[in-house]
């Protein structure tokens, strides 16, 4: 039996807010905001600025719970993972309930290898975030790593029916289809990315590595033995990429930062 890699892209997606209703803080505690120079600082991807200012913000204002979230967001930007989680979970226990903010911490701890609190955490941001596809491909992506394959295939769909024109989440669904020996189903789902999306490389390579039409024409397949590191490998080998971008929310009403 071949043994096949599928290729997953560096697409793990988190989200930062820089204002939070109050419903998102435990125990009634009043709305919070955070410093607007340091928010700016972050904003503007100016992260050693934005380190230097949020750590004076939490020095004056130690149960500012948003501070310590955007502390660990521009720690992790700097890629000081063991700080970045540290933070987050200040935050957290400070009562700051944000189902970003448990995407973010998830996504810290599955780059420090630690894949059961990743589990948990991004479980807590489907929950407080069921109704955002980030949530439910993140969750998808630790759950496959973990080979837990079909709870990683409903929270996959769950995303896909938030947000049908992922690439990245059609290619994840591919390769776990790929990895319960449904090559067939997996093939059907990279032919179609090859030829709605022409330039997604990892559908293309993963055909390439599933094999050749004649091998998945009469149906399913055994299922394929894949290294347990196979994906979390591909996404390390995409060194002009992070491995996660991105995106912001931010309240209308202040500074438009730029999207990444």
């Amino acid at each position: 039996m071949r043994s096949i890699a599928p290729v997953l892209t560096a697409v793990v997606i988190s989200l930062l807010s820089f204002w939070i209703p109050n419903d998102a803080i435990a125990d009634g505690v009043e709305q919070q905001v955070c410093d607007v120079s340091a928010d700016y600082s972050l904003g503007a991807e100016d992260y050693s600025e934005a380190i230097r200012l949020h750590v004076e913000v939490v020095r004056k204002h130690p149960d500012n719970a948003l501070a310590h979230y955007h502390l660990g967001f521009a720690l992790g930007m700097a890629d000081d993972r063991m700080s970045e989680v540290r933070e987050y979970q200040q935050a957290e226990s400070l009562g700051l309930r944000s189902w970003d903010l448990f995407l973010n911490l998830g996504l810290a701890q599955l780059e420090n290898g630690d894949l059961d609190a990743a589990t948990d955490s991004l479980r807590h941001a489907v929950l407080l975030g069921e109704d955002h596809s980030e949530s439910h491909f993140n969750l998808a992506l630790v759950e496959e790593r973990r080979g837990m394959l079909a709870d990683a295939e409903h929270e996959i769909l769950a995303s896909l029916l938030l947000n049908p024109g992922q690439p990245d989440a059609r290619n994840l669904l591919g390769v776990i289809y790929a990895q319960e020996g449904q090559s067939a189903r997996a093939s059907q789902i990279w032919r179609e990315l090859v030829r709605e999306v022409p330039d997604y490389e990892p559908a293309r390579a993963n055909l390439a590595i599933l094999g050749s039409p004649s091998e998945v024409a009469n149906g399913e397949t055994a299922a394929v033995d894949l290294p347990p590191t196979a994906v979390v490998n591909a996404i390390r080998d995409e060194q002009e990429l992070r491995l996660r971008s991105r995106l912001v929310q931010m309240n209308p009403s202040s500074v438009q930062y730029n999207e990444k």
